[in-house]
């Protein structure tokens, strides 16, 4: 599903084939999941290929490195350089690129001595969500701020959003809301979330929150279309049966959702300011005029 004995990855200062490539099972990395990696886009556009953000994509994966206290010397140009060059090797336009930052053998609770870089890339032509997705309010909980960097994005931090993923699927539902240590909804298992109401939209406040490039991304849509957005803590049942919701994520995009705890959104998506934030947020990534 993601590479094929042609695909080439970049892996510690080389390219090479993705079937050649292999890991060390004395790292940090693997037993205990200190890594950092980012998730960008790449769009085929009018202007040729174009990798989304790749700036902060590349900003915030150095950040996470430096709050995990991982050694990492690659700067943004060079990141944003070698991605390029990752995809023209694939022959890839409209892809998925996967940087990961993992730690070299150490067995110990310390931090990383060295780092390897490896640059992944896959074909992905539209989001992982449908549209109209019915969502639950999870049991699992959002990692602690007071117990973990969440605004670094680290592997670790994933296995929580697995189980609330994992969960709601087989309780019968497509994704998760989590909620923070307070009760307030804090996002999906891997995207944040908005709803709207009244011709506003709202998103949870910073705090518990990875808070998204693709979030950031919505909120300039909406100053831009005078939509007004409100970045706030709120409850469940504050979003339940709301004009409407949606996730958002690089993956994602924009998904229109459903129901959340069976209660549904109350206005047709089409007809919602969610929707022309979604609309114009797909011109965006394709270099095209709101």
């Amino acid at each position: 599903m993601y590479y094929n004995d042609e695909t080439v990855i970049y892996f510690d200062g080389n390219f090479m084939k993705a079937k050649d490539a292999g890991t060390n099972l004395y790292g940090q990395s693997l037993h205990y999941g200190y890594s950092v990696f980012e998730g960008i886009k790449s769009y085929s556009t009018d202007h040729g290929t174009k990798v989304f953000k790749a700036e902060e994509h590349y900003e915030r994966l150095k950040r996470s490195a430096e709050l995990m206290h991982i050694p990492f010397d690659y700067s943004v140009k060079q990141l944003t350089t070698l991605t390029y060059e990752l995809l023209e090797r694939n022959g890839f336009s409209d892809a998925y690129i996967r940087p990961l930052v993992t730690c070299s053998p150490n067995m110990s609770l310390s931090k990383g001595q060295k780092s390897y870089l490896s640059l992944l890339a896959w074909e992905w032509s539209n989001g992982y969500l449908a549209n109209k997705m019915r969502i639950m309010t999870s049991a699992f909980q959002r990692p602690n701020p007071k117990a973990f960097k969440v605004e670094a994005k680290v592997g670790g931090h994933y296995v929580n959003s697995i189980l609330a993923c994992q969960d709601a699927k087989d309780r019968g539902y497509d994704e998760a809301l989590v909620l923070d240590e307070n009760g307030n909804v804090a996002e999906s298992s891997g995207a944040n979330v908005f709803y709207e109401k009244d011709g506003v939209l709202f998103t949870p406040a910073k705090g518990s929150i990875l808070p998204g490039i693709t979030r950031q991304t919505v909120i300039e849509i909406c100053d831009e279309l005078h939509i007004p957005v409100r970045e706030t803590f709120f409850k469940p049942e504050e979003m339940r049966g709301a004009d409407a919701g949606f996730f958002c994520g690089t993956a994602a995009e924009i998904v229109a959702l459903d129901s959340l705890d069976d209660i549904p959104f109350t206005r047709n998506w089409e007809d919602t300011k969610s929707k022309k934030v979604q609309q114009a947020y797909l011109k965006r990534v394709r270099l095209l005029s709101l």
